[in-house]
């Protein structure tokens, strides 16, 4: 096969449909945070920090990033009941509605890529998608500080 490897073609495509998800910038931005408090959801409470951690962003990036959000109603920020000094966020209605439709689109683009797809092509490729999500939490926390070399 030519043209770039998997591991180009993986990023490449990520960062395209990044960028078009977020041509509508403030929108992208509101359902990444969204996104991202949704990911946390089940624990006692979810901080800023907890949220900057998700995003891969400094505390201050996910603060603004969250208060948007908050200020758009999509998220409700309030003191912790553990540490007042802590604030907790949570999706509200409006923000849950928010993934919904973010989460149509989603589909809905999948559909459309997939179109000429049989169905055992498309849930082959979900499930190799699900297996590489699987695996990015251990490999990213081993990549921190991980040089690039050639192989």
């Amino acid at each position: 096969m030519s043209g770039p490897g998997p591991g180009q073609a993986l990023f490449h495509f990520v960062r395209h449909w990044s960028r078009r998800w977020n041509a509508g910038a403030e929108r992208g931005r509101d359902v990444m945070v969204a996104e991202a408090v949704h990911a946390l959801d089940g624990r006692p409470e979810i901080t800023v920090n907890e949220v900057a951690a998700e995003l891969g962003l400094d505390q201050s990036g996910a603060s603004r990033l969250v208060a948007r959000a908050a200020g758009r109603g999509y998220l409700a920020v309030t003191a912790s009941a553990a540490d007042g000094r802590r604030r907790t966020v949570e999706l509200t209605g409006k923000g849950r509605e928010l993934l919904r439709d973010a989460h149509a689109w989603q589909e809905a683009v999948f559909a459309r890529l997939t179109g000429d797809w049989t169905r055992e092509e498309r849930a082959d490729f979900h499930r190799a998608m699900l297996r590489l999500m699987s695996r990015s939490p251990e490999l990213t926390a081993g990549l921190a500080g991980e040089k690039v070399t050639r192989a």
